[in-house]
């Protein structure tokens, strides 16, 4: 299976390609970045793309036959401007997911390209007065594709994931290849960590099993599986993956109580 991947850099891209690569059933990664990457893999494809709302034909030859694509490209609120934030965050993917339609293998029975947006805990549909502005925008972005999904059925099926306080910390693969760790961000990370993890457990991301479930996303692992607490389901099959849902899914409220 040929997958794409946007974020690589990122935390949470390189939890999903430390996944990916650790899953035999991929046969080809198709990374697209500003810069290299430090992961190195037979299947690894890294195609160095500056301008995320743009996929020219060159391009789009290169990704010919993927199947599905995790958006994890992404950037906090805090570090740009707001406009910068609306097209990082909402016009990159948008303008990604509909050009990727065009993407899946032409086959007798055509399968629709699997789409899995990484927006985040706070995202919403309703915001009000207090809500963050990432929370409207990611949220903004949820319905775009979901919206995208309903008017193309047969090209598309999008979903997205939430996850909340993003643990990298007992996840000893990943180390070599993340940003730098001992800028304030990365220390505030590791005094974070047991809070989350022991009082705020719903909020509690891990890498290595979140790597792992949006993998299955994009794979359709989870295809007509997804429901109950934590997953909500949008006019059109548009699936929401909240953080409780990730980890129910994953077992991790299991492995807590033992």
């Amino acid at each position: 299976m040929h997958l794409i991947l946007t974020g690589a850099t990122g935390l949470v891209g390189t939890a999903v390609l430390d996944a990916m690569i650790r899953t035999k059933n991929i046969t080809k990664i198709s990374v697209l970045s500003r810069r290299p990457i430090k992961f190195t893999d037979d299947r690894i494809n890294v195609i160095i793309h500056k301008d995320f709302a743009s996929y020219d034909h060159d391009l789009l030859d290169k990704l010919q036959g993927a199947q599905a694509c995790v958006w994890a490209l992404g950037i906090s609120q805090t570090e740009v401007t707001k406009e910068e934030y609306v097209t990082i965050t909402k016009t990159f993917p948008l303008a990604a997911a509909k050009a990727f339609q065009a993407l899946s293998p032409k086959t007798e029975i055509k399968e629709p390209f699997h789409f899995v947006y990484v927006s985040g805990d706070g995202a919403t549909f309703t915001p009000g007065r207090l809500t963050p502005y990432f929370g409207r925008v990611k949220g903004e972005t949820e319905l775009a594709l979901a919206e995208m999904q309903e008017s193309n059925p047969s090209s598309l099926r999008a979903s997205t994931v939430r996850p909340g306080f993003v643990d990298w910390t007992g996840h000893e693969q990943l180390k070599p290849f993340l940003p730098n760790l001992w800028t304030f961000k990365a220390v505030a990370g590791r005094i974070m960590s047991p809070v989350a993890q022991y009082v705020a457990k719903s909020k509690w991301s891990p890498t290595e099993p979140l790597g792992r479930f949006l993998t299955g996303m994009a794979m359709g692992m989870w295809d007509g599986a997804l429901d109950g607490e934590g997953v909500q389901k949008l006019p059109g099959g548009f699936t929401v993956v909240e953080n409780p849902g990730l980890r129910r899914v994953m077992g991790l409220d299991v492995v807590n109580r033992q």
